[in-house]
């Protein structure tokens, strides 16, 4: 049996010494943000809805907000919320902070576990799609953690390098037989994260994210001893196998459900476990609420913007997302190099 306090005051030592704790009303601003911007997206659209139709209960007022407003604003939590765990529990299990599903092939993986399942199934449903890229991103997820494992003396870039050159052959070979097939529009809208089309009855899947966030949450600590690496992980009393693999079926779940419901959010997974164990260190049942925190806000300030930017019209949040997402991880970049060179 794994001795959790042992563990759990080693950790708590390295939050202390990584983490940056903000000051009390830093903390406040950071968990009222997704709840501002949770309801200011329920009224910012291309059709007007006012505060005041809602509560004079207007039937048109009721109908747009509980057939797009509303399910399109859970959508957006429920995604952000899940990608931030998901790539959390990556970057915990890779022992790497530039990994994430987008680094490491899993997205990738899953585009072609969707192809697989309109070629071999055209009718296939929505959960059929999931079901085939959950496969295909577990086994592409596993084989990659395989191959870089394989590899001594590997600096902190090499994993999201040739993960990057990983996930471009396996969106090279989807591309291909997107293209053979004539279903090359149905691959675009894959990569193209869009929460435009989310209305009642499109985006029920996603609740299957809470009970993988409530597992990550409750698993945590097996999964931060797992960041030891397998050798200390077995010697503290760790399943090391069973926890990885529970941590890459979490991981690739997610991105299956997030990729079939509304398409690929860049960078997301990234700069958000990042930014969170940066405030608040490497401990997983300590960062894991904020990571959740953050993603949510993140998707919700990317779709509002996404949303006002060009009114009445709609830039893709994908596109919003990379945006501040390649910023956001430039600057990671920018400090980690400096830190490097004051040593």
């Amino acid at each position: 049996m794994l001795d959790v306090p042992p563990v759990e005051r080693e950790m708590t030592e390295r939050t202390r010494r990584a983490g940056m704790p903000l000051p009390g009303p830093g903390w406040v601003v950071f968990w009222s943000a997704p709840v501002v911007l949770a309801v200011l997206s329920l009224f910012v659209g291309a059709s007007s809805l006012s505060l005041a139709a809602v509560l004079s209960l207007d039937g048109q007022a009721i109908e747009l907000l509980l057939v797009s407003r509303l399910p399109r604003m859970v959508s957006l939590v429920l995604a952000g919320m899940s990608l931030g765990v998901a790539g959390l529990i990556t970057q915990q299990l890779a022992q790497n902070r530039f990994a994430s599903p987008m680094t490491m092939g899993t997205d990738d993986a899953a585009r072609l576990g969707v192809l697989l399942a309109i070629l071999l199934l055209p009718g296939a449903t929505t959960f059929v799609k999931m079901l085939f890229a959950f496969c295909c991103a577990l086994l592409g997820t596993a084989a990659f953690l395989a191959l870089v494992q394989r590899v001594r003396n590997r600096g902190s870039l090499f994993v999201p390098i040739v993960g990057l050159m990983y996930g471009n052959l396996l969106a090279a070979v989807t591309t291909f037989a997107a293209y053979k097939y004539d279903l090359i529009q149905n691959v675009s809208a894959w990569l193209q994260g869009n929460f435009a089309l989310v209305i009642a009855g499109r985006y029920e899947l996603l609740y299957l994210v809470v009970p993988l966030v409530a597992i990550a949450y409750l698993y945590a600590y097996r999964f931060t001893v797992a960041g030891f690496g397998e050798e200390i992980a077995t010697t503290l009393g760790l399943g090391y196998r069973q926890t990885v693999v529970l941590g890459l079926s979490i991981v690739s779940l997610v991105a299956a459900v997030v990729l079939v419901t509304v398409g690929t959010i860049p960078f997301l997974s990234l700069v958000v476990p990042n930014l969170a164990v940066l405030l608040r260190g490497d401990h997983l049942r300590r960062t894991l609420p904020l990571t959740a925190v953050l993603g949510t806000t993140f998707v919700l300030a990317c779709d509002i913007l996404g949303r006002v930017v060009i009114h009445p019209y709609e830039v893709p949040i994908s596109v919003v997302a990379g945006v501040l997402g390649s910023a956001v991880f430039l600057g990671f970049l920018l400090v980690h190099g400096r830190r490097r060179e004051g040593r």
